[in-house]
């Protein structure tokens, strides 16, 4: 689900944006000389922040030049970065066009730019942004990138706040060396800089905005008279601007100010947003920008008015403002400087805590349906069961698990996308008919939950049930495809607080695997015989790390060989579990189980094993070269761990190439074809060859032929049960379609000669079935390699 990775690495940088801002700013206290601030910021503060080139000028005004003093590249190859142009003019390039006007400037292409002026490594974009101190350009950060449009207005947002930190160390260092500060002026430097940093540490750690905005109000206070304050955000999307904080004649308001839409015109702070740059207003200016229709006056005429804007995301935006009814007291472009350092560190705060409270939703909700998730509802699961210790007796809850019949043939069908827009149309009806204490959530694929809290009659249930069915009647319009929906629905209750949410969940899992199984649209509810087979299944699961283990696993072996001459030219290895007290146990028991719950891994590695070591054995024993095949969960083509687990094995029993072959059936879905057509071709020097089994028998064969390096192709033995006195269409289309991919071929489940026969006159390469041998142990195998049919 890519668009919950995408939030998770959106906050992952913006909190170490701040942590980097953090650092900076504490770290501006023990920088004392240009030189170390300017390595500091190339090294540990532009370098962390992504940037591959970075180059920072200093203004000259004398001679209305920049010069470089600092520079970082690439870390492999750029150790010894400088710049071409050392010197640039004011009138040259786009570093001098900044310093010339002061403004940032982001350009996507700079070939498309008549200013850019290459130097020995060309770039595709650039950033830069000027260095000011009280409206005074210091010099320029000038950052590079080999890609187009690579800069965003989030780079420009954190550079601009370095740059303004840095700009202020610059002026303070400047200012001690010179000594034309006084001794005051520098405690005030002093202080403005450790207010700053509260309010950056602030930003990062604050875990409520109410607390954060008082926190706020504070520091600002002692830096600048605050006594009437206010923050505002503005939500584009229902057009209202609400006061979150409001402090009047320094009085704090606890309650919130929403300006509704006719209001919303009239005022100052609408007029900010929209001219979206900073106001600093004496009385006259703001009576001149009343008399000129720009706002009107609400409240009291101010005799000094300061406001910024800013901008949280596309639909969040605010204002903070400053008001003096004091005619001694002006607020300057100092405050106003202050200000838009505080308005930057707001928008990050409530960015952050947006970004933060949708990352919680994206953990406990499902991105496509926008349900609970498995975690989020089997929560409410435990804490539903510990409130039936204070609930009539007769109470219980009621877990619906839902399987939605044919999905997985919509989609190979039709395709993920119409797969997609199918689900969310069926959730749109069965969310229409759950109650509103209920919880609707998504396990995963195509298989759903309800949890129905406080059952007193069963016949709620059974209410419930009739809703759903009927919402699922009517075929659907999914993308001009007309689909059916149905589900099958197994139910489980609980009424004791011993009960388990898991539990519940696997016997309500254990009820719809029995109401599919019976066809579709069914339902059942959860009984001692599901329990029974449950135990078994724990059962099985608990012993099959111990056959593995204590060796209870055996590999039978069934011939394959050629049609036309009934040559053996290698086997099927089949697995037989001799189980110490259940006696044999049916590889349909326990493979299910194993593959349910992971085990299937370490089994398929142990059989591997085992067949190698009977290779091996057959090689040393003079043998000629067999091949054998070993049936292996889709599940090993999803880490590139295989490819070695296979290689280490060939080289554990020095297997000749191409003797281990590894057969998957066409059931087993593999999600990521292109990752498991890595670790094909990583098996290649091995000339291990895949075989795909049951072909024809599903929907993603055809699927699987196109994307995966298949070798072979194994015709279902349904299809050869139907060779009577002539052959079956379905089965030329298949060895048509194989020797068009250059594939080989192997007809399982051959019993008679008559069906013998009838594949000598195709293409067909291979044979296998009870013909020849049913599957026998080891040393009966090889006594098979020269038997005549």
């Amino acid at each position: 689900m890519p668009y919950q990775i995408d939030a998770a690495r959106a906050l992952e940088i913006k909190t170490d944006q701040l942590s980097i801002i953090n650092q900076f700013s504490s770290s501006l206290l023990q920088l004392d000389t240009l030189d170390e601030l300017f390595e500091y910021v190339t090294t540990h503060v532009v370098n962390r922040l992504g940037f591959v080139d970075c180059v920072i000028y200093l203004a000259d005004r004398d001679t209305d030049t920049l010069n470089q003093v600092a520079s970082m590249g690439i870390a492999h190859a750029r150790d010894k970065y400088q710049a071409e142009r050392k010197i640039i003019s004011f009138s040259e390039g786009i570093t001098g066009a900044v310093a010339s006007t002061g403004k940032a400037v982001i350009i996507d292409d700079v070939t498309e730019d008549s200013r850019y002026i290459a130097d020995n490594r060309p770039a595709q974009s650039e950033l830069c942004v000027p260095l000011i101190y009280k409206e005074q350009v210091l010099g320029v950060i000038d950052c590079e990138h080999p890609v187009k449009n690579y800069f965003t207005n989030a780079h420009l947002e954190i550079l601009t706040t370095v740059a303004h930190l840095l700009s202020a160390k610059i002026n303070q260092v400047n200012t001690v060396n010179n000594l034309q500060q006084t001794v005051e002026q520098l405690n005030n430097a002093q202080k403005l800089e450790n207010s700053l940093l509260q309010i950056a540490n602030l930003t990062y750690k604050a875990s409520d905005l109410d607390t954060f905005f008082e926190a706020l109000h504070n520091i600002i206070n002692s830096l600048l008279p605050a006594d009437n304050f206010f923050i505002a955000l503005y939500d584009k999307q229902v057009d209202i601007l609400d006061l979150v904080y409001i402090v009047e004649e320094g009085i704090q308001s606890h309650a919130h100010k929403k300006i509704s839409k006719e209001q919303l015109k009239d005022t100052a702070s609408y007029y900010l947003l929209k001219s979206d740059r900073v106001l600093l207003l004496n009385q006259s200016q703001y009576q001149q920008h009343i008399n000129t229709g720009n706002f009107k006056l609400i409240g009291r005429l101010s005799e000094s008015w300061l406001g910024v804007p800013f901008k949280t995301n596309e639909r969040i935006s605010g204002v903070i403002v400053v008001q003096s009814y004091d005619k001694n007291l002006q607020y300057n472009e100092h405050d106003s400087a202050l200000l838009t350092y505080v308005s930057r560190q707001i928008s990050m705060a409530i960015d952050r805590q947006l970004a933060r409270q949708e990352l919680e939703h994206k953990a406990l909700h499902d991105e496509l349906t926008g349900l609970a998730n498995r975690s989020l509802l089997i929560e409410r699961i435990k804490h539903a069961i510990l409130r039936l210790s204070r609930v009539k007796k007769s109470t219980s809850h009621a877990l619906l698990y839902l399987d939605f019949d044919r999905f997985k043939s919509i989609n190979d069908a039709l395709g993920h996308e119409v797969g997609d827009h199918f689900l969310i149309k069926i959730c749109e009806l069965i969310k229409n008919t759950v109650r509103n204490t209920d919880t609707f959530a998504r396990l995963g694929g195509d298989e759903f939950a309800i949890f129905m809290e406080n059952i007193t009659h069963k016949n709620q249930v059974s209410e419930a049930l009739k809703r759903i069915q009927t919402a699922l009647s009517k075929p659907l319009n999914v993308d001009g495809h007309l689909l059916q929906a149905s589900t099958s629905i197994g139910i489980a209750y609980s009424d004791s607080i011993d009960d388990k949410a898991y539990i519940l969940l696997q016997q309500a899992d254990a009820a719809m695997y029995e109401a599919k199984s019976t066809g579709r649209g069914q339902v059942k509810f959860f009984n001692n015989t599901m329990r029974k087979k449950l135990k078994t299944h724990a059962d099985i699961e608990n012993d099959l790390q111990h056959g593995i283990e204590h060796n209870e696993f055996e590999l039978y072996f069934q011939p394959i060989f050629t049609i036309n001459s009934s040559e053996v030219i290698g086997f099927e290895a089949l697995v037989r579990w001799h189980h110490p007290k259940k006696g044999f146990v049916p590889p349909n028991d326990f493979i299910p189980i194993a593959e349910t719950t992971g085990q299937i891994i370490n089994l398929d590695l142990h059989l591997l094993d085992l067949a190698a070591q009977h290779i091996s054995k057959w090689h040393k024993q003079g043998h000629r070269f067999l091949k054998v095949t070993v049936n292996v969960s889709s599940r090993h083509f999803a880490s590139l761990d295989f490819v070695a687990q296979i290689h280490s094995i060939y080289n554990k029993y020095q297997l000749p190439l191409g003797s281990l072959c590894l057969e998957i059936t066409e059931s087993g879905l593999i999600e990521n074809l292109e990752l498991a057509t890595h670790i094909i071709e990583g098996l290649s020097p091995l000339k291990v060859k895949l075989c795909l089994d049951d072909f024809g028998t599903g929907y993603s064969a055809l699927g699987y032929l196109h994307q995966l390096p298949i070798h072979i192709l194994k015709i279902d033995k349904s299809f050869i049960d139907h060779l009577q006195d002539s052959t079956n269409p379905l089965v030329e289309a298949i060895l048509s379609l194989a020797q068009s991919l250059q594939l080989e071929v192997v007809a399982e489940g051959i019993e008679t000669q008559e069906q013998l026969a009838i594949l000598k006159l195709t293409a067909c390469n291979y044979g296998q079935g009870y013909l020849k041998s049913k599957p026998v142990t080891a040393s009966q195998a090889i006594k098979l390699i020269n038997k005549p049919l």
